[in-house]
């Protein structure tokens, strides 16, 4: 289970989404065309001319004058998002490429307010250099990003807008201080307690039922009955929902009601195994959370998400006494790439894994494949394999403390334990790429929660049970 933290640790599962975006964007633009009461946007393919650049540069100026009345003002706004809904890729890097080149702070302005604020000689003067300095801090186009907000699906829109912000700066750090203006906007319009919780059921309206199916991140969505056996009677999905976004998940946690912690995804995804009677019940497993949002990344909610299910279910489920989760190790793999096979395994493995001969640079393609897993004497390799990944989530740490697996970092920094390793418990070419075909479930115990959070963010302390730290020991 994982909240999709970064792009090379959980890519999203596509599904139809294509779809999905090109519907949305041509209704929006549709919607937005009928509000500015003309058709301007440019149509050819391509990077924007100078011309273009020119025209739109007018526009965001004349959204920023704010002359006329608010029906102006949402015209003005609608047109210019028009404008940018109907570029390719290349025309919308160069708008926002004039967003960020020559409406960011005014450096002149700032320069002669944080003087004015330095030299006052007042109270009175101190405050109204500090108000004048807090007005220059603000980025031009920030006034201009929240008129969108007026607008019908205006925050959709913007949190779109980040996500291609994203995907720009990662090869132009030019954009990073226009990302962390709409960063900003976002935090403060997208805190938890703005946001509902609702569970999704069979019942719920179709396209938010597709949704689900383009945004699962975690384990893929194969058709419809497989959607229909995840949210069964033993089955609960919940997600968190914004004013501003009514119809669009943000983040969506999907858990099992069973008898027992977990130990193999395709036992719980299996379409043809028999219910279980959610009165009898004694466990809930979290086995998949995914971001449906990208231009959310960095704005994370996952952590209460988990623990708002969780009360909810103890409401809804008396019998339930466990809750844990069923969790990939997305960088497990990478990680194995980047040590000396030699070190990883003892004499005795070797000789019982590899037939005396080391693994050599082959061992992470060795990983990925199923065929040779099943070949293995599970009475060695399980083992050997459980202890290395022991070693990496328990020993395995960023320069900051924090665990370097992703998934790992996000539970125990939400107070989880790192209860148990589980041998071929996903052999999904997905599993066997990110962690040879390993999983592990991490435990939410609601009297340790807070003290497990502690202990993890003070001095990145991991806190395991006996099973994982008896192996880790042995790391």
């Amino acid at each position: 289970m994982t909240e999709t933290p970064s792009p090379e640790d959980e890519g999203r599962q596509t599904g139809s989404e294509p779809g999905l975006i090109d519907r949305a964007v041509s209704n929006l633009r549709d919607i937005w065309r009928g509000i500015a009461g003309s058709d301007t946007s440019r149509r050819e393919p391509g990077a924007l001319s100078d011309v273009d650049i020119k025209r739109i540069r007018e526009q965001v100026l004349a959204c920023l004058d704010a002359k006329g009345g608010e029906a102006s003002a949402r015209a003005r706004a609608a047109a210019l998002g028009h404008e940018y809904l109907g570029l390719n890729d290349e025309g919308q890097q160069d708008f926002l490429g004039l967003l960020a080149d020559e409406f960011g702070p005014m450096e002149e302005e700032i320069a002669g307010a944080a003087e004015r604020y330095l030299t006052a000689a007042s109270e009175n003067s101190k405050y109204l250099a500090e108000e004048e300095l807090r007005e220059a801090l603000e980025s031009p186009r920030v006034r201009l990003l929240t008129q969108f907000n007026a607008l019908p699906e205006g925050v959709k829109f913007l949190v779109d807008m980040r996500a291609r912000l994203l995907e720009f700066a990662a090869a132009d750090p030019r954009f990073f201080g226009f990302l962390a203006d709409l960063k900003d906007i976002l935090r403060r319009w997208f805190d938890i307690g703005f946001l509902e919780l609702r569970q999704i059921t069979w019942e719920a309206p179709a396209n938010l039922l597709e949704k689900l199916i383009a945004y699962e991140a975690v384990h893929a969505i194969s058709s419809w009955d497989d959607l229909k056996n995840r949210l069964a009677s033993d089955r609960r999905c919940f997600a968190y929902f914004h004013p501003g976004m009514p119809d669009e998940p943000l983040i969506f946690v999907e858990v099992a009601l069973t008898n027992g912690m977990a130990d193999n995804v395709g036992v719980l995804l299996d379409t043809g195994a028999p219910a279980v009677d959610p009165d009898q019940a004694d466990t809930a497993i979290f086995y998949s959370i995914s971001n449906a949002q990208a231009g959310l990344h960095g704005i994370s909610f996952g952590g209460f998400l988990i623990k708002r299910v969780v009360d909810v279910l103890v409401q809804e489920v008396p019998s339930l006494k466990t809750f844990a989760t069923l969790s990939p190790v997305p960088g497990f793999k990478r990680w194995v790439g980047q040590q000396d096979p030699e070190t990883l395994f003892t004499a005795a493995e070797t000789k019982a894994l590899f037939n005396g001969n080391p693994p050599g640079p082959g061992l992470v393609k060795l990983l990925s494949s199923g065929d040779w897993l099943e070949s293995l004497d599970d009475a060695a390799a399980k083992p050997a394999f459980q202890r290395i990944l022991a070693r990496y989530l328990v020993h395995g740490k960023r320069e900051s403390g924090a665990a370097l697996d992703s998934v790992a970092n996000f539970h125990l920094s939400n107070g989880a334990r790192l209860e148990r390793i589980n041998w071929k418990a996903d052999l999904s070419g997905k599993g066997l790429r990110q962690s040879a075909g390993m999983m592990v479930n991490y435990l939410y115990k609601r009297d340790s929660i807070e003290a497990n959070h502690e202990a993890y963010s003070e001095s990145g302390k991991v806190v395991a049970g006996s099973s994982v730290r008896s192996l880790a020991k042995k790391s």
